[in-house]
């Protein structure tokens, strides 16, 4: 007989882990299946850190997820005895006229979110690192900082495990057939029923919910350490940080116990099939090359020598917004993907928005901008 669960979660990385653990605390039994053994480099959560933000940019819908998610993460490092966040400062840097930095700002007044404007002049000062033309500006938020992704992913297996989660690794699932109150999902390992389904499979979602047709966009996009001055680009000396710069965007944080420091490209990346990506860092001729000049431009200081690269996943929707919503013929199956290159923070709250959704009929937090009909 094929073994019967209240709910599979399909993808265990950073939404679907924080799913699963959430479902399992409340009784019901669950089902996490994924292709690799997460924390895993194939998906979208590698790369030892991610950016948290409260005074949101992309748009202040967002502020109280992320502030939830803020008081969740910090429950979680309670709970798991597990240092996940680092209140390193985040420091955006653009024009006067940075839609971005500008919405931003318009959150942190709204929100009564504390964040510092700064001149060039006063940036250079505080950060001897940091090299910027007087033209720019600085928005610095002192309680936002970083999360350490995989280990948050391992604290979120560990609490799923320890109150009777089920987790399949290495397992590949096929395709989905749908019953009127119940699921099939078809595996490596065999066919598996349960009487809700949580999509969580990043990159992967589209072919899973090929009936949908939904526009998502897998990329292939490439992070870098550099070698650095720790008195000056060290963890307690320098913020993490975001350049919101015409046509380019990009992000990093601080070396941390010698890791060097991080950069990498919000925009920048190469369409994929995350069947067929190729992981290898330089595999690609620009992998590095974009990103060794941002570091020269901005960062003096910092050695031209790479420590390490590294490649990862992001899925993107045309809007960059997330996708949080019921399948539309199916309401037992629940859709949360596309992150869109700056989901992870969120993840905490998300994990609990799709238990809310999924065993008790409804979140608790408004998610209707995340619907899936604003693409049909």
């Amino acid at each position: 007989m094929n073994p019967s669960y209240d709910v599979i979660v399909l993808g265990a990385g950073s939404m679907g882990m924080a799913a699963g653990a959430c479902i399992a605390k409340q009784g019901a039994s669950v089902l996490l299946i994924d292709a690799f053994d997460p924390p895993h480099q194939q998906g979208s959560h590698h790369g030892d850190t991610r950016m948290i933000r409260h005074a949101y940019g992309e748009g202040k819908k967002y502020v109280p997820l992320v502030l939830h998610a803020q008081k969740l993460w910090h429950e979680l490092e309670q709970e798991t005895g597990t240092r996940l966040f680092e209140k390193t400062g985040v420091l955006g840097l653009g024009n006067m006229d940075s839609a971005f930095i500008t919405e931003e700002i318009a959150s942190s007044r709204e929100f009564s979110l504390p964040l510092e404007v700064l001149q060039a002049e006063e940036v250079r000062r505080r950060w001897p690192g940091i090299r910027i033309d007087d033209e720019l500006i600085g928005a610095f938020e002192p309680n936002s900082g970083l999360l350490y992704s995989e280990a948050c992913i391992r604290a979120y297996r560990k609490v799923a495990q320890q109150h009777g989660a089920t987790l399949w690794t290495n397992t590949r699932a096929h395709r989905i057939t749908y019953q009127p109150n119940s699921v099939t999902v078809h595996t490596d390992k065999g066919d598996v029923h349960a009487a809700r389904l949580i999509v969580t499979a990043g990159p992967w979602t589209g072919s899973l919910l090929r009936e949908l047709s939904i526009p998502l966009q897998p990329f292939r996009k490439t992070a870098v350490w550099y070698e650095a001055d720790e008195s000056l680009y060290g963890l307690g000396h320098f913020p993490s940080y975001f350049m919101d710069l015409p046509g380019e965007r990009f992000y990093g944080f601080p070396s941390i116990q010698g890791s060097g420091l991080k950069i990498g490209s919000h925009d920048a990346g190469r369409e994929v099939d995350p069947d067929e990506a190729n992981r290898e860092f330089g595999a690609e001729p620009d992998d590095e090359g974009e990103l060794a000049q941002m570091v020269e431009r901005f960062f003096p200081a910092v050695s031209r020598q790479s420590k390490r690269g590294q490649v990862c996943l992001v899925t993107w929707t045309p809007d960059h917004d997330f996708i949080i919503d019921r399948h539309p013929e199916h309401d037992h199956v629940l859709l949360v993907s596309a992150c869109s290159a700056h989901g992870f923070k969120f993840a905490s709250a998300i994990g609990e928005i799709a238990m809310q959704v999924s065993l008790q009929g409804k979140a608790r937090m408004d998610i209707s901008a995340f619907s899936l009909s604003r693409f049909q």
